[in-house]
């Protein structure tokens, strides 16, 4: 196997030294554990790096052409399908949610409008009924759950990370729009005529490919550290945010757990289980701001309209600062999460994904890795020598 600690396959253009400097201090951190990073301009592929171990066990290498599972990035790639369905007149952001989804209204849930839904508003960050594997990977009992919850605030009073229900809250909408589940209109609108390897929800013949996800230190810390604060009183809502009860261990991996099992990445569940290679990814990102082989996702009218702060400062629980600005579904620039500007649009992602777009700058952006942390500077440390070599 090609030592881990150098990319094992790629290239940066002109320029973009301090990058591939940043990226391949990031791979040195760990040796067992490997990461991509894809940076598109104008449109065209100008860093492609990958290295490390996809799966050290077995000596597998973290290539170019490696998915992973980007984990809450695919909330980022839910809200572009909304965005787009805004911008083609059939969705809009300002409607009550049950003007698409009838059986959403009820147990104080009416006057959700869908800019709720997607700005982490709508009060369902967590269910209060425990949740099994089993309906986690069904569209339509996860779906059929969640509408049926009573929120945990008023709708639209407050925000709270739906770390994993947001998924089903804009997918949903997407289905009963076009009729297709969000990966299949993943497909036919962006990974399809982009021709990128990323998909929510991993077909059969790509199993056994992606990479292996593992449980850094300082996520197996955090995790031991939210479980003796519940112990002690704490509110359990932000656990059972991320496992629903029961559905996902609080690391949201594990040895054939989590979204390390076949039968999770299969599913469909756009809140944090999409699977990418870094290139898909960025290339992704590329034509949300700039067209990209032709392709131009959103326009700058909606870009504009998606982008506006919606949700900032404290959360409804407590959490400690500096937190994080969303707008329609999108994750903008802030203290908490670096991107390169205010005009920055995207989404990370556990453990240290990081996915975005400028169109200022008229960049895609991805880095992902499969070595999971809860305090990790690698993404960030990317995006500033990208700064750099911008500015």
């Amino acid at each position: 196997m090609t030592d881990p600690l150098l990319p094992t396959e790629g290239f940066a253009s002109e320029g973009f030294d301090a990058v591939r400097d940043a990226f391949e201090a990031a791979l040195a951190t760990d040796t067992d554990t490997g990461a991509a990073l894809s940076i598109w301009r104008d449109g065209e592929l100008v860093v492609d790096l990958a290295g490390g171990a996809a799966d050290a066990s077995a000596g597998v290498p973290f290539g170019l052409n490696t998915p992973s599972v980007v984990f809450s990035c695919t909330k980022g790639l839910a809200s572009i399908l909304v965005a787009r369905l805004v911008q083609d007149g059939l969705l809009d952001y300002d409607a009550p949610v049950v003007e698409y989804w009838p059986e959403y209204g009820v147990a104080g849930k009416a006057n959700t409008r869908v800019g709720d839904a997607l700005s982490h508003r709508a009060g369902l960050p967590a269910p209060r009924q425990d949740w099994t594997v089993e309906d986690l990977i069904d569209w339509d009992r996860a779906t059929t759950l969640l509408a049926a919850e009573e929120p945990l605030f008023e709708p639209g009073s407050a925000w709270a990370y739906h770390a994993i229900t947001h998924g089903w809250l804009a997918g949903e909408l997407v289905h009963r729009v076009t009729g297709l589940l969000p990966g299949e209109y993943f497909e036919r609108l962006i990974s399809g005529p982009l021709a990128v390897d990323a998909w929510i929800g991993l077909p059969a013949a790509r199993r056994g490919l992606v990479a292996n996800m593992v449980v850094g230190d300082t996520l197996a810390t955090h995790v031991a550290a939210q479980q003796s604060d519940v112990r002690a009183g704490a509110s359990v809502w932000p656990v059972r945010a991320l496992t629903l009860g029961g559905a996902l261990p609080l690391a949201l991996v594990g040895p054939d757990e989590g979204f390390n099992r076949a039968d999770v990445q299969a599913a469909q569940i756009p809140g944090a289980g999409g699977i990418s290679t870094a290139r898909g990814l960025a290339k992704i990102w590329s034509a949300v701001v700039t067209e990209t082989d032709g392709v131009r996702l959103l326009s700058d009218e909606t870009l504009y309209r998606a982008s506006r702060v919606r949700s900032e400062g404290a959360p409804f629980f407590d959490s400690p600062a500096p937190w994080p600005r969303w707008g329609m579904g999108f994750q903008l620039d802030s203290e908490a999460r670096r991107y390169l500007g205010d005009s920055s649009v995207g989404h990370d992602g556990a453990g240290g994904q990081v996915a975005f777009g400028d169109p200022d700058a008229r960049i895609g952006f991805a880095f992902i890795t499969n070595r999971m942390e809860a305090v990790d500077s690698r993404g960030t440390d990317i995006v500033s020598a990208l700064k750099v070599a911008l500015s």
